[in-house]
């Protein structure tokens, strides 16, 4: 059965590939995103509808599913994709300021969407919150203090609200990518040599030691995920964390 679909960060990377898979499932998406050229190019080339939105910003998440349900008439499915990395250093060193943007997008966004999207969800007494968080929320990951701590709290909201809203049939699950072989993923590796001094290929070796099965992850993978977990055969699946990562044990 066709969803209407709502995908934040969505004009690139994991959130542009899990729109693909819900556009080519024959469901109808709203994408948010920052970049007001790339969701430009991706409402042209997917065929959906979408807004320029900071989800750091409150009035701005409003204004989105305002246009979103407008557009859509209701929603099915929220699929919270948004986060950024934060400032690096050790905790002692961090700045006020990017520390509360980086947890004011990576938790506080999520919780600005979850509230405009459960009252509709409430009322037609289905749906289905998809929180995407990461493999760092289990390993930790030493001077990366806010990221790790914001993608943590979002492990405790999937969890306290898959509590409350599973009495109105809602289901709340939470996705943990790994190692994500895109330009987001490899960028962040590049950085991490350059500040170590090495080349980039022997910390992606030392990186890869650490997950079992020596493996970076497609974005095709967490998209597959997300479409199962959105449909009918995971209806009774909520409140879960699931990793997508090939068992990664540790980070440096």
């Amino acid at each position: 059965m066709a969803q209407r679909v709502i995908i934040t960060a969505a004009a690139g990377g994991i959130g542009r590939a899990i729109a693909e898979r819900f556009r080519r499932d024959g469901h109808t998406v709203h994408i948010c995103d920052i970049d007001a050229g790339a969701v430009a190019a991706t409402i042209t080339a997917l065929g959906v509808t979408g807004s320029v939105t900071d989800v750091g910003d409150p009035r701005q998440v409003e204004a989105m599913f305002a246009d979103g349900l407008g557009r859509m008439g209701g929603v099915d499915v929220l699929i919270n994709n948004h986060g950024i990395a934060g400032p690096r250093g050790f905790i002692e060193d961090l700045d006020y300021d990017e520390w509360d943007r980086c947890l004011r997008v990576n938790l506080s966004g999520m919780f600005y969407t979850m509230k405009q999207v459960i009252p509709h969800l409430k009322k037609q007494r289905s749906g289905c919150i998809l929180n995407l968080s990461t493999t760092s929320a289990r390993t930790m990951l030493p001077k990366r203090a806010a990221y790790v701590a914001g993608k943590v709290g979002v492990l405790g909201l999937t969890k306290n609200c898959a509590r409350e809203l599973g009495p109105w049939n809602i289901r709340v699950n939470c996705v943990l990518p790994g190692f994500m072989n895109n330009a987001r993923g490899k960028g962040v590796l590049a950085k991490v040599a350059a500040d170590k001094g090495i080349p980039v290929e022997q910390l992606e070796k030392e990186a890869l030691h650490y997950v079992s099965m020596r493996t970076w992850i497609e974005m095709s993978e967490i998209a597959d995920l997300c479409a199962f977990l959105a449909s009918d055969q995971a209806r009774h699946i909520s409140g879960q964390e699931i990793a997508v990562d090939g068992n990664a044990e540790w980070e440096e």
